[in-house]
């Protein structure tokens, strides 16, 4: 009676410890876009070197995230935000949602990509936003690929492509930019008026132009806008992929009209008011070390930002554009364009 009593009370003493320890983790919060994944293992690890739990929240697509980060800013929904990138750090600055902090990993990144000075934003991955197309339709139809963006405005064209709007979303945005860099203001939204005329689709998010409304994935739009590496992804995904034995092309192809891609910079930074800023800081130094690098390229098909990360074979078919230079002054204020964007083409009658 005595050995049994003993033993309940050891159980119960260890129960109680354990729910101790439970209860002492700190949760640290991440708010990301919708596109963001990272290996399990790699969180697991951050949590059990920190005694704490991550708990990631989607917040849409990139600009919808900034939208949601906007209106909560009074309250933050995080402590950490993933997925902002260079062409809506500017709004990001004028609202004062981020605490700086530049972490010691950032010295890896060339300075070429890195998002800013005061480390608002530490930079995670860079990607190049640019059009891209079904090989086998364009071969099924017999049809010749546009040369220009003034060929993708026409009839021919334009009924086969499908954009995400830059209101909702960063690539959207980046493409928009590029058109505005390319033609001037007007001419861009000449461009886009006539487009969307002669039957441009454009979506919500990329999500849903890429895996929704893209011929590859049962839509009926064969041009696509989404980003230069997704031609790899195509391939590692496809059924039997060997690294060994790659195919001699992917079934896409991007499609680097001139004056219509554009260089991509995401991300990680500190929420003012986050509850949890030391383990913050540990998170963003997390974000930008070799286990998320390296695992950045096949699950998210970016670019890691640290120098000298190795890439998946795969990528000989992610080519890179060659990039027209940006007119100053052109990311000052992006939701001016945005706004003018919504207001000269959406609503245009």
């Amino acid at each position: 009676m005595f050995g049994n009593s003993m033993r309940i009370q050891g159980i119960l003493t260890a129960a109680l410890l354990l729910a101790g320890a439970a209860s002492a983790q700190t949760t640290l919060t991440v708010i990301t876009h919708d596109s963001f994944d990272v290996d399990k293992k790699l969180v697991a690890s951050f949590e059990n070197a920190n005694n704490a739990k991550v708990r990631f929240v989607k917040g849409g697509d990139a600009g919808e995230l900034l939208n949601r980060l906007i209106l909560t800013r009074r309250a933050p929904l995080a402590d950490v935000v993933y997925g902002l990138d260079n062409s809506l750090i500017s709004r990001a600055k004028q609202f004062d949602l981020l605490e700086p902090y530049k972490s010691p990993e950032l010295a890896k990144v060339p300075a070429a990509y890195r998002l800013d000075d005061a480390g608002l934003l530490n930079t995670v991955d860079y990607g190049y936003v640019a059009l891209n197309y079904d090989r086998e339709y364009f071969q099924k139809a017999g049809l010749a690929l546009p040369k220009s963006l003034d060929d993708l405005k026409t009839p021919q064209y334009a009924k086969l492509t499908v954009v995400a709007s830059p209101a909702t979303s960063s690539p959207g945005l980046a493409f928009m930019l590029a058109t505005v860099n390319h033609y001037g203001e007007a001419g861009a939204w000449a461009w886009w008026r006539d487009a969307r005329l002669n039957g441009l689709k454009v979506t919500r998010g990329w999500s849903d132009a890429y895996n929704k409304e893209f011929s590859r994935n049962g839509g009926r739009y064969p041009i696509v806008l989404s980003y230069a590496s997704s031609p790899a992804a195509e391939v590692f995904y496809a059924d039997n992929y060997d690294a060994k034995k790659l195919p001699a092309q992917a079934p896409t192809a991007n499609l680097f009209l001139p004056g219509s891609t554009w260089l991509q910079l995401e991300g990680v930074g500190i929420l003012k008011g986050a509850k949890q800023p030391a383990l913050a800081r540990k998170f963003v130094d997390f974000m930008l070390g070799k286990g998320v690098q390296a695992d950045i390229p096949t699950r998210m098909w970016i670019y890691p930002a640290v120098g000298g990360t190795p890439l998946d074979p795969v990528f000989k078919f992610a080519t890179e554009p060659e990039l027209s230079a940006v007119k100053p002054g052109l990311t000052a204020n992006p939701q001016r364009l945005v706004d003018t964007w919504v207001t000269q083409v959406l609503r245009a009658r």
